[in-house]
């Protein structure tokens, strides 16, 4: 459990620490109030305006902002010089509110923005300016992974002028690879270079797009077949296959070009150590995705206490089956391979494994309200991640409904290879990625209509992880998914020790300089994971520096609140649920306060 000492929103080398006065302020609506709302209210317009994918995905590309329809982020180098300009500005202009003048829903919000500001412009200061993590383009994006995806997926196409809209970023999708390409070289003379296996896995990825034939990208496709649905009339899959041939294509092999000049230096050190600054970058990376101040020491210790206590529970349980040889990590692997237990990696076979997480989701729906007294409303579709990127992504991750309703959530999952999900072990990732996890609580968060839309679309790792990871448990427990099903219960208690081994790996890439065939081979030990399930994700942490931190930390001051409120006696669990869900995703210490308040 969490010592409360570590709690923190602001990092102790910046000043005072922020937090929630534990004496209510005044609850009348003050000047101070309106002050605070019109700022956050003005910097979330600029962030949307500044950011047209984000406007499509929440559905607000519409009315005074149809222009951002047809329009991609400036991603240049100037562009980020302004970004960080902007950030400093931001922290300094927070910091002109004094709490103690802010009704006591105020006060928390300042607290949430505060943290995520400090953050911000810790960031900018940093040499290569890139925040948590410092790399432009990687196996996991770039506009490359992420662009054919939206496009096929998350662009609107009802009219004619959604289509027009398609064709533009077309050819924004070039600009926007150039751009990059820019900010690769620029930091590449800084010493930021991806570790030489990575760049070697991005080049692979950016090949298979550009070589691809054109009317084979998912995009191009969703193109023809939308506008077909709709009836729409015009040259609009020609239009933008010519822009695709004669302006993307080229600028991917321009960045194909850049990485390969880059190749010869690039090694194959993984950890943040080898970065200009790496000690202060991972820093900040813990502080913004765990909200604590433990040092990366104090992390791998409570990684190696944790991996510990699970793999005891889990002996106990694979004694109860009968299987008593080897470690956990050994039997885990015995039920891996066990042909029982696994998918045939076949098209139909990946299409029968989606078929039963649907079932499994149709059948968790119905017991959700024995422990919620509020469902959201937008519902969750289960997709296959895109094969062309199916070698970077990582196993499964979640992409948030549309504020409007018309688009729902989506949990994607990586169908590489269907040995990397046996049986035994996939349900609790669904439970994770989709209900009672991300998608249950992103959803209540983006329908809570009493907050301001800056609050419903705050982001924090730290409690979405966390409550994710948790939510696995109130599927195990308080719904009692599996029954008196053994081996569902040991795919559940694995899940928790893949996240507690991520705090050592993590922590030993990033401060122990552990190299990556370490890291890669203390993950299949311990916890049993495939080796190509375990490359994909020690290639995850390396580039998203701390972000693998924030599930099972985030999980242990959940769960931690929920036994200091069981022990007080009289527990509604669905009290405590709306306690924790209900005003939006917040730092870990702000929770603490809210909820710790609730039971006065």
């Amino acid at each position: 459990m969490l010592n409360r000492r570590h709690l923190m929103l602001s990092a102790a080398a910046a000043g005072a620490a922020l937090s929630v006065p534990a004496v209510a302020a005044p609850r009348t609506f003050t000047s101070e109030d309106a002050r605070l709302d019109a700022l956050l209210t003005r910097w979330m317009n600029e962030d949307i305006d500044r950011n047209p994918t984000v406007a499509t995905s929440l559905g607000v590309d519409r009315g005074e902002r149809a222009h951002l329809a047809g329009k991609l982020a400036d991603v240049s180098l100037a562009a980020q010089a302004e970004n960080a300009a902007r950030a400093r500005a931001r922290w300094a202009e927070l910091q002109t509110f004094d709490p103690a003048t802010l009704s006591e829903t105020s006060q928390v919000t300042l607290a949430i923005f505060r943290f995520s500001a400090e953050g911000a412009a810790m960031g900018a200061d940093l040499p290569h300016g890139g925040g948590s993590s410092p790399y432009v383009v990687t196996q996991r994006w770039g506009a490359y992974f992420n662009l054919p995806d939206f496009m096929a997926n998350q662009h609107r196409i009802e009219t004619a002028e959604d289509a027009e809209a398609f064709v533009s970023r077309c050819r924004a999708f070039a600009v926007q690879l150039d751009q990059e390409n820019e900010r690769i070289v620029e930091i590449g003379g800084k010493g930021v270079v991806l570790p030489a296996f990575l760049m070697d896995k991005t080049l692979t990825q950016l090949k298979t797009l550009r070589d691809m034939p054109t009317g084979d990208w998912a995009m191009i496709q969703a193109l023809a077949n939308k506008t077909a649905d709709r009836g729409l009339v015009g040259d609009w899959v020609i239009r933008a296959v010519v822009a695709v041939d004669d302006e993307v294509k080229p600028a991917l092999a321009r960045q194909i070009a850049v990485f390969e000049a880059q190749r010869p230096s690039a090694v194959d050190d993984a950890g943040a150590w080898k970065l200009p600054a790496g000690a202060e970058t991972y820093a900040l990376a813990l502080r913004g995705y765990t909200t604590t101040d433990y040092t990366a020491d104090q992390i791998h210790q409570i990684g190696l206490e944790q991996v510990a206590s699970i793999q005891a529970e889990m002996d106990g349980l694979f004694r109860r089956m009968g299987m008593i040889e080897g470690t956990v990590g050994d039997r885990i692997r015995v039920l891996n391979e066990d042909p029982q237990y696994l998918w045939p990696n076949t098209d139909e076979g990946k299409a029968q494994l989606l078929e039963s997480l649907n079932v499994q989701m149709a059948e968790l729906e119905p017991l959700l309200p024995r422990v919620f007294n509020v469902l959201p409303k937008s519902k969750v579709e289960i997709r296959r991640v895109p094969p062309a990127i199916e070698l970077g992504a990582p196993g499964g991750y979640y992409q948030r409904a549309s504020l409007d309703g018309t688009r729902p959530g989506a949990y994607y999952i990586n169908l590489s290879n269907t040995a990397n999900w046996p049986k035994w072990s996939l349900p609790t990732l669904t439970y994770h990625e989709a209900s009672p996890g991300h998608h249950f609580q992103i959803a209540l968060s983006q329908e809570a209509g009493e907050l301001p839309l800056y609050r419903r679309l705050a982001s924090n790792s730290a409690y979405t992880e966390g409550w994710a990871l948790y939510a696995e448990r109130v599927a195990a427990d308080d719904l009692g998914v599996y029954g008196e099903d053994l081996v569902g219960r040991v795919g559940y208690l694995q899940s928790y020790l893949f996240r507690a081994v991520r705090l050592v790996v993590d922590t030993g890439l990033h401060h122990k300089r552990w190299t990556r065939d370490q890291a890669i081979a203390w993950m299949v030990a311990e916890c049993g994971e495939p080796p190509e399930s375990a490359e994909k994700e020690i290639d995850r942490y390396i580039v998203t520096l701390g972000q693998a931190c924030s599930y099972k930390l985030g999980q242990t001051v959940i769960e931690g609140l929920r036994q200091e409120i069981e022990a007080k006696g009289d527990f509604d669990v669905k009290r405590f649920h709306d306690a924790v869900l209900l005003e939006g995703i917040v730092p870990l210490s702000v929770l603490q306060q809210r909820v710790r308040a609730k039971y006065v």
